[in-house]
């Protein structure tokens, strides 16, 4: 599924048009983004939550030379999904 096929599936349960419908899945996802940006964590009960992660700088090989590279640091978002979804995927 993506953002196009999201926002048809809620306009039809929340009975509004697409249009109006994906500007809530964008106005959704980019608050997710903003949130995660000033490092705040974002969780949905139910279904999840979204937490920025660290990653410190670190020593790697250059796997076509062997060669050994310095790895910036950077930041990652990490996902630990709910009770609810877990119960979902798994048959609950």
């Amino acid at each position: 599924m993506n953002k196009t096929e999201l926002a048809t599936i809620v306009a039809d349960k929340a009975d509004i048009s697409k249009e109006k419908a994906s500007e809530v899945v964008t106005a959704i996802t980019d608050e997710i983004t903003a949130a995660l940006a000033r490092e705040e964590s974002v969780s949905l009960i139910g279904f999840g939550s979204f937490v920025r992660r660290s990653r410190a700088a670190r020593k790697g090989k250059n796997p076509q030379t062997g060669q050994e590279i310095d790895i910036a640091a950077s930041n990652s978002v990490g996902f630990k999904a709910g009770k609810a979804l877990k119960d979902s995927v798994n048959g609950g």
